[in-house]
């Protein structure tokens, strides 16, 4: 695999090419399949040391999973969902303080064959009943196209962070006017935060053409991972390029990421994106670029005590190329790619982290997977 790496600010003179192998053996760690029979497994979290809560994104359904003896309970009172193509149950995210309130948070897909969006609900549960469900954000995002919504949610200082992608309309990722091809900020009940950085715009703009102030950064094209990265205080996203041009981008207030104006990847019939150019004034720049493309999908910042020799990495999905990719930052700049798991539990959509700090992976093949050390 070829990787081009830069700055997260200007490009630099010297574009470097690496080659990156992985660097441990695959005996160090093993793993094993602790549920089978699933479809799209999007999204994993942990409710309790051993309650998994899975959702299936084009089923779709939610599920407790008992990661201990491997019962399944499905989870009922979910809403309307709008699943098919990439359209479904996108993510689910705990609120920061779960333990005391009960809130879940759920992104997903809403609307028809005609006209859909996504959407974030939180809501509670009685058992497996879903309950005191309600909506806190529509996106305007709404396209006849089934594809790139995104969705992925985080929380970070008390605020809640969502993806969405450019559904198939490039030119909305850079017209604020719409939620295309950003990320927005919220308060934890769905309110906004006047400190974001479209508000200003926002309350100036006539009605006609009104900037979107729950706009973080924008110019993104389908943006799947979100995690807040501790060492260097930032939040990071990546998104899918087109042919090529997968990226990892350290996330500003008000951030221009480019798309469709530049790119690192190519039209899937071979020809450049727009101008073909990878550089504009006031757009950011990749921390890092997948060519060819690994169609990195959730990601995670691990500081688990399992895999101590991990510990401070970003893992990765890739559903192309069928691995979990381990990144390690050093001097804000990327050092090392680690593929592991290669080609072993085909397409990873989706990943999470016990207290143990043993690791689970969500395969399209239908299975959730544990990693753990070997011997343990």
């Amino acid at each position: 695999m070829y990787h081009f790496f830069r700055s997260a600010g200007k490009m630099p003179a010297v574009l470097f090419l690496l080659v990156l192998q992985p660097v441990l053996a695959q005996s160090d760690y093993q793993t094993e399949i602790i549920a089978n029979g699933l479809t799209q497994p999007s999204a994993l979290e942990f409710i309790g040391s051993d309650q998994l809560l899975i959702l299936q994104r084009n089923v779709p359904s939610m599920d407790i999973l008992n990661t201990t003896t491997g019962q399944m309970m499905a989870v009922t009172g979910l809403p309307a969902v709008y699943a098919t193509g990439d359209s479904g149950l996108h993510d689910i995210e705990l609120h920061p303080q779960y333990a005391e309130n009960g809130w879940i948070y759920l992104s997903y897909s809403e609307g028809n064959d005609l006209s859909s969006t996504i959407v974030i609900d939180r809501f509670k549960f009685d058992g497996s009943l879903i309950i005191e469900r309600e909506r806190l954000f529509t996106a305007d995002a709404y396209s006849e196209d089934n594809f790139h919504y995104g969705g992925r949610m985080i929380f970070v200082d008390g605020y809640l962070y969502m993806t969405i992608g450019d559904r198939h309309h490039r030119a909305r990722s850079q017209d604020n006017s719409n939620h295309t091809g950003t990320i927005i900020r919220l308060f934890p009940d769905g309110s906004l935060p006047d400190d974001n950085p479209m508000a200003d715009q926002s309350a100036a703009a006539n009605s006609r053409n009104q900037t979107k102030p729950e706009i973080w950064s924008y110019g993104h094209r389908n943006p799947q991972g979100l995690i807040f990265y501790p060492p260097i205080n930032v939040i990071l996203s990546h998104e899918h390029g087109p042919r090529g041009g997968d990226e990892l981008n350290v996330i500003a207030a008000g951030g221009n990421y480019g798309w469709p104006v530049i790119s690192y990847g190519f039209e899937y019939d071979g020809g450049p994106i727009g101008k073909g150019i990878v550089t504009e004034e006031g757009m950011q720049q990749p921390l890092w670029v997948w060519t060819p493309s690994i169609a990195p999908s959730d990601m995670l910042f691990y500081d688990g005590a399992a895999f101590p020799e991990w510990r401070g990495s970003i893992l990765i999905g890739s559903m192309a190329y069928q691995h979990l990719n381990r990144i390690v930052i050093e001097d804000n700049q990327v050092v090392l790619e680690q593929r592991l798991v290669n080609r072993r539990h085909g397409r990873i959509r989706s990943l999470a982290v016990d207290q143990d700090g043993l690791i689970y992976l969500g395969s399209d093949t239908g299975q959730v997977v544990r990693l753990k050390p070997t011997g343990s």
